[in-house]
């Protein structure tokens, strides 16, 4: 009677202790970690499941139910569900539940109706191990704000894409920076017709960026153009830099928007250092400034 019986309790071929009650000890395990009354939580995985073996201990010896409740959970991966109100498919904001997002989204799209034209305000399941990310769960009306103020900043950069894009082609970066001293259209005396694109002054040197993704399809000297370079951009779109210093492109280069491809000069029938732009469409000209400098 010195003895009485009890599980011994092995984790990773580890002894951690004892229990006196495999099935009471089961329950809690269910109860406080696989099933734990937290918000949030959408699954527990118990990494090492513990290993029970009947085991006689000393009558006066106490198990230790709570120390090994302890050591399973701190070595359990727990994984949380919120809930991201998405803007064009990018997590913006966390509410609790698929209720407060769902409402969320009425209500964005009920005071943004006006901007919503091409941007798409959904609800997304997230799953995370991060407790940190738990801290970004807000309170329906702050996480209905930071969405809006989502939704006016890619309805600005839609309106912007628009304004900038002729035909399909976007003409996201302005060549150079600089005053514009010539316009299209005008008349001047050192031509002999309007003016077929816009002058922008900048110093002899300074680089000269593509307007558009395209394929260099002419660079070299050309008239009054003086060193130029020509990009084309597919629809029968192209563009035209003239009286450059430097071309550092070559005919059948492929460019991004915003790559160098000469330097500002006043080679060609040029009074100062500055860049001629153009855009043209099957070789007709159009005014740049409706799509680029406005």
């Amino acid at each position: 009677m010195k003895f009485k019986p009890a599980y011994v309790v092995i984790i990773s071929d580890e002894v951690v202790g004892y229990i006196s009650d495999k099935k009471e000890f089961e329950d809690r395990i269910n109860k406080e970690i696989l099933n734990p009354d937290e918000k949030n939580v959408a699954f527990v995985e118990i990494k090492d499941n513990p290993e029970y073996f009947m085991f006689l201990i000393g009558k006066t010896e106490k198990t230790s139910e709570d120390e090994i409740i302890k050591i399973i959970k701190d070595n359990a991966e727990t994984t949380y569900k919120l809930y991201a109100i998405a803007v064009n498919n990018e997590n913006i904001s966390y509410v609790d539940t698929m209720d407060e997002a769902e409402l969320a989204v009425e209500e964005i799209k009920e005071q943004k109706a006006s901007k919503l034209d091409e941007i798409d305000i959904g609800v997304r399941e997230v799953y995370t191990t991060n407790t940190e990310e738990l801290e970004e769960v807000l309170e329906i009306d702050s996480a209905i704000e930071i969405a809006e103020v989502k939704v006016d900043e890619v309805a600005k950069v839609n309106a912007k894409i628009k304004a900038s894009t002729f035909d399909g082609i976007y003409f996201s970066t302005k060549p150079v920076s600089g005053n514009i001293t010539s316009r299209y259209g005008d008349q001047e005396s050192i031509r002999s017709h309007a003016h077929s694109g816009m002058d922008i002054a900048a110093p002899a040197g300074t680089e000269i960026r593509a307007a558009a993704d395209g394929t260099i399809q002419f660079a070299g000297t050309q008239g009054g153009y003086g060193n130029l370079i020509i990009i084309s951009h597919g629809n029968g779109i192209t563009s035209y830099y003239g009286h450059c210093s430097k071309l550092y492109a070559s005919v059948g280069d492929e460019v991004k928007a915003g790559d160098v491809i000469a330097a500002v000069g006043m080679t060609g029938q040029a009074t100062g250092n500055h860049l001629h732009f153009e855009i043209r469409k099957n070789g007709s000209t159009i005014n740049p400034q409706k799509y680029i400098y406005n």
